[in-house]
């Protein structure tokens, strides 16, 4: 997987604005930042509102995904060009969504609304209207998806990167203070597991560290890359970025994201949890 498969660059997305074939597609933790103003002709999708079931813990089924899309004006020959705020955080999220799912060409642009902002390249607040499309996706690609079971199996036999802050990671909080309703009844993490921050995959501008430095980053935490990888946090947003940069980035094989992660992990009945020694 070449780096130029999965990304653009800020400065090429808004020289191709107005290419066919080409749908810029906004996702953010703010809900309500693209209403402020997007990039012109990009349509929002609302993690919360459209890639998530209203009633069960889970996302949208298969059907869903295809009236969503198919709504949004988005056709499976399109190159979907991602981007959201937060680091490409929740974007890097609808990218793994989107595999997920089956879309064939799917790009994140590096940096994401901040680099854009950062530029000073122009924001609009005008509607954004696209003819509908009759989508299809495919069955979810399991081979994307950890679940916890799988988790639990695999303490000691694969690779356990808990990408929460450090202070999540030790069990002293449970989850950022800003996001109080989305904690777990137990502190620490899953047994085995290494520490690597997401935010430490990017560059201050929110654009991704080179290869060399990614390579460096994961393999003096420990990462084994002859191994499968499971990559969590706390609700599967933060360790899609890393799947992203893991899977896509550095092309490692077999490597799953646990979207239920600390939430439903740390509130498991009987699973084991570490937790380090207070000094």
């Amino acid at each position: 997987m070449a780096r130029n498969d999965v990304l653009v660059s800020a400065e090429w997305a808004e020289a191709n604005l107005a290419t066919p074939g080409l749908v810029f597609v906004e996702v953010d933790e703010d809900t309500t930042a693209y209403d402020t103003g997007h990039l012109e002709g990009a349509v929002k999708l609302d993690w919360k509102l459209d890639l998530q079931d209203p009633v069960r813990r889970d996302f949208v089924n298969k059907e869903q995904f295809e009236a969503l899309l198919s709504a949004k004006g988005i056709a499976n020959e399109d190159t979907v060009i991602l981007y959201g705020g937060n680091n490409n955080w929740f974007a890097a999220y609808a990218f793994w969504y989107f595999k997920l799912y089956g879309h064939q060409d799917v790009r994140l642009i590096d940096g994401g609304r901040k680099k854009w902002e950062l530029d000073g390249r122009p924001l609009t607040d005008a509607p954004v209207t696209r003819p509908a499309t009759t989508y299809t996706a495919t069955e979810q690609d399991l081979s994307l998806r950890a679940f916890r079971d799988e988790v639990v199996a695999s303490i000691g036999q694969k690779n356990l990167v808990d990408v929460r802050s450090p202070e999540e990671f030790a069990g002293k909080i449970l989850g950022p203070a800003h996001l109080p309703q989305e904690h777990s009844q137990r502190g620490g993490h899953v047994p085995g597991a290494i520490n690597i921050p997401w935010s430490k995959a990017a560059n201050d501008d929110g654009t991704f560290r080179s290869d060399e430095e990614l390579a460096e980053l994961y393999g003096a935490a420990g990462l084994d890359t002859d191994r499968p990888t499971i990559a969590y946090c706390r609700i599967g947003e933060r360790s899609s970025h890393t799947w992203f940069v893991l899977s896509q980035l550095l092309g490692q094989q077999d490597v799953k994201n646990y979207d239920g992660s600390w939430v439903e992990y740390g509130s498991l009945v009987g699973v084991p949890i570490e937790v380090p020694a207070t000094a």
